[in-house]
């Protein structure tokens, strides 16, 4: 047992360690929530990862995403990610998709080489080509829903997207999934009322949410140890 990995074997066991070091997981988004799942997946010991994600590190990002410093502005987020997990664990294998994840772009990934999916976008488009694929695949798969314009890490709570309330998203999300005849889904929300903006912001006509560290973070770290406790939960 390596050392790096001893602490998290006192509580999981060695059969678990070795679970997650074999272990293939893909996370869509690499933002605010994503970039925390990212982070607490590699220092479990998830043996490879996949990210996928369009966008650069912006200096909008500093103020909550984790893979955001000066020093990587202007950088690709799976770039940036990739280096943070090779230097937090070398031996992880990333596989960088730089990637806007659509129904048009879909058929570039290959779902069932994945043990597990974490949906951390925004967009309800991707978002539901996401679960669709994922299930398809016979991939277990769990979702983000709406951190933005929220301060509260402690209303978050995972349940099943049929049994949420409050969070827009989820609501969007319940009707377009059973149009869809998508049974089930976890997901982490919030029960938090969304806060309103004090200097709105517009792009291309869509409103953009404010947001601090506290509650992005948080799903992302809910996100990953979901991920964790599915994988190793037959381990024994």
């Amino acid at each position: 047992m390596e050392e790096q990995f001893s602490r998290t074997a006192m509580l999981l066991g060695e059969k678990a360690v070795e679970r997650l070091r074999r272990s293939r997981v893909a996370v869509f988004g690499i933002g605010g929530v994503g970039g925390y799942a990212v982070e607490a997946l590699a220092r479990s010991g998830v043996g490879t990862l996949d990210l996928i994600d369009a966008d650069t590190v912006a200096p909008s990002n500093l103020n909550r995403q984790i893979i955001a410093l000066h020093s990587t502005l202007g950088q690709r987020k799976v770039d940036a990610a990739a280096q943070r997990i090779h230097d937090i664990c070398p031996q992880t294998a990333v596989h960088a998709h730089e990637l806007f994840f659509m129904p048009e772009t879909a058929d570039q990934l290959d779902f069932s080489q994945f043990d597990y999916v974490i949906d951390a976008i925004d967009t309800v488009k991707g978002k539901l080509e996401i679960i669709q694929r994922a299930e398809a695949a016979g991939v277990p798969v769990i979702s983000a829903m709406g951190a933005g314009n929220k301060l509260d890490p402690t209303k978050l709570q995972v349940a099943d997207i049929y049994s949420t309330k409050v969070c827009p998203l989820a609501r969007v999300m319940r009707y377009e999934l059973r149009k869809r005849g998508v049974k089930r889904l976890k997901v982490v929300y919030s029960e938090e009322l969304p806060v309103i903006p004090r200097s709105p912001e517009v792009n291309g006509g869509k409103p953009v949410p404010g947001s601090v560290m506290f509650v992005p973070a948080a799903a992302g770290l809910i996100l990953a140890g979901e991920v964790v406790r599915g994988l190793v939960k037959n381990a024994e």
